[in-house]
């Protein structure tokens, strides 16, 4: 067979030559929209890799890139990477301890950045000892006032380089990018992702059994694109020839429903609290259509399966659940129904709908115990889930100490999450290991109480952590935002759980807040919660005589 190495820019190459004219759509920050074409990209592209050469970057540099999603951050998806070079997504989000961190370890040569994310580069620029330029994502006329130096207009960057460029052959083992963890149990781990790994993820994510990206699709990558590759639509949705629409402003629940019913949006991605926040809009406002969506995949955690029903039955924008993460691209499972579940009862397939979901193809994984052996697909036996690929990475940068305790010797990468696996093959992730609810030796699933009680009508949002007790060393605590105007007390949530789960897995308290702190990628942050919550729960009376 032809030794075809499977690189980025065939998959930039094929959009130019076959959709040209396929429109690239962003809506900006102060409302107007930006419209261009996989022609007009393709010749900016090209101009900004012989802007990375003047400025002498070698093969193998890291650029970092400090933006929200648009076309300018889509044409740095690509211009490094194609010319040999490498892009960090940077997360603005992070402390600013983590942002310098991931910036150092990455050594990246050049920053580029959003206007309005200029502060935040400044504030850390002392320490930023590597980088050479910086470049801000702006008209000349756009430039802020800045300390940074040397900067320049990312539009002057371009101007007057040739609109062509010759792409350097590229070994397909190269890496293309790097994106870090988010560091909640520590710093920020890099992960460097390479050509050929995103060319075969990019392949799956067209594929029918995962998420079906295809030229007939307009996609609206919610989730940041400097979040693990946008969770590789901005390049899948290149391979297919795809029209894509970018939001830059990606929280605000008004304009993103209005971009999906004007420009006709059929798939798009995002963690649930945006989906969540979405429906609240669309219950104000029900003149606004989303019903285009074929597909809206949620991940970072789980849906509760009212917000599925929910979009089911309201809006016809059905919610696939996807399960992945940064070291794996990041797809490793979708909630899509094999043919057995689709013959199920309608109440039936939302129970696999629910799950993390079925293994996308190219996906090995399994569920081994605390005695290294692989549990029964059962269902109900948890154990740690390990997933091998060739999308998933086989090391952390400059991390050897946590690379022998990540990866197994058959190369499989220990994630962390606590699971269970039927008879299908199905996955259900049923917490994270740090997050899991052991109490007395058994274990409770914090995200399944979450679910539940998200459902209840009275709950906006809610999150369980596990708690010091003086009995059963852990218990769960319940955090909850009630509705608007709700008269919501403990025994409501503790009757309503009562319905599904065992008295034992009940929360021994519930805690009532204005909102949950999120993460720097839209999750719960949990450790910001238990740092908050910081508490011991007594042994009721009779637990006090057992003691």
């Amino acid at each position: 067979m032809m030794g075809v190495q499977l690189t980025l820019d065939k998959i930039l190459e094929r959009a130019v030559d076959l959709f040209p004219e396929r429109e690239l759509v962003t809506k900006l920050p102060d409302g107007s929209t930006h419209r261009y074409t996989y022609g007009d990209a393709y010749e900016r592209i090209c101009q900004l890799a012989h802007a990375l050469d003047e400025m002498g970057l070698e093969e193998g540099a890291r650029v970092g890139v400090v933006a929200t999603n648009h076309y300018r951050h889509f044409e740095l998806y690509f211009g490094p990477a194609c010319s040999a070079r490498s892009i960090h997504m940077c997360n603005m989000r992070l402390p600013d301890h983590h942002f310098v961190h991931t910036i150092e370890d990455a050594e990246d040569e050049v920053i580029f950045v959003d206007p309005a994310l200029v502060e935040k580069v400044e504030a850390n620029a002392d320490e930023l000892e590597t980088v050479k330029q910086y470049v801000i994502l702006c008209e000349e006329d756009e430039l802020p006032e800045t300390d940074l130096e040397p900067v320049v207009a990312y539009e002057s960057l371009l101007a007057g380089h040739p609109t062509e460029y010759e792409w350097p052959d590229i070994d397909e083992d190269r890496e293309y990018g790097m994106c870090h963890t988010s560091g909640t149990t520590g710093l920020p781990k890099g992960v460097p992702y390479t050509h050929r790994a995103m060319y075969l993820h990019s392949i799956m994510c067209g594929h029918v059994d995962a998420n079906q990206v295809s030229e007939g699709d307009v996609a609206l990558p919610v989730v940041p694109m400097f979040h693990a590759n946008g969770w590789g639509i901005p390049y899948a949705a290149t391979f297919a020839g795809a029209k894509q629409v970018f939001p830059s402003v990606h929280t605000d629940p008004e304009s993103l429903a209005h971009l999906i019913d004007d420009e006709e949006v059929t798939v798009s991605a995002a963690v649930p609290t945006i989906w969540l926040e979405m429906a609240n809009y669309l219950d104000e406002n029900p003149d606004v259509d989303i019903s285009n969506i074929d597909r809206l995949t949620v991940g970072g955690s789980a849906p509760p399966e009212s917000l599925i029903r929910k979009y089911d039955e309201e809006y016809d924008a059905p919610i696939i659940q996807g399960w992945g993460m940064t070291e794996t691209s990041p797809l490793g499972t979708l909630s899509t129904l094999r043919t057995e579940v689709e013959a199920l009862s309608p109440e039936e397939q939302y129970e696999y709908r629910t799950m993390a979901g079925f293994p996308v193809p190219g996906m090995q994984v399994r569920i081994i115990d605390d005695d290294g052996e692989e549990v029964p697909r059962d269902g109900e036996t948890m154990g740690e889930l390990e997933v091998r690929s060739p999308w998933v990475t086989d090391h952390y940068h400059n991390r050897p100490e946590e690379n022998e305790q990540a990866f197994t010797d058959d190369g499989y990468l220990r994630t962390g999450d606590i699971a269970v696996r039927d008879e299908l093959g199905y996955v259900d992730v049923v917490d994270r290991d740090k997050d899991v609810i052991k109490s007395g030796g058994e274990w409770i699933s914090s995200v399944q109480l979450e679910n539940d009680l998200i459902a209840h009508e009275d709950v906006a949002e809610a999150t369980v952590v596990g708690v010091e007790h003086e009995r059963w060393q852990e218990r769960p605590l319940a955090i909850v935002v009630p509705t608007a105007d709700a008269d919501l007390v403990a025994d409501d949530l503790a009757d309503h759980l009562g319905e599904t789960f065992p008295d034992w897995w009940l929360p021994d308290a519930y805690e009532f807040i204005d909102e949950i702190p999120k993460t720097s990628t839209g999750k719960f942050d949990k450790k910001r919660l238990r740092d908050r919550f910081d508490i011991v729960l007594e042994a009721t009376d009779e637990e006090e005589a057992e003691l």
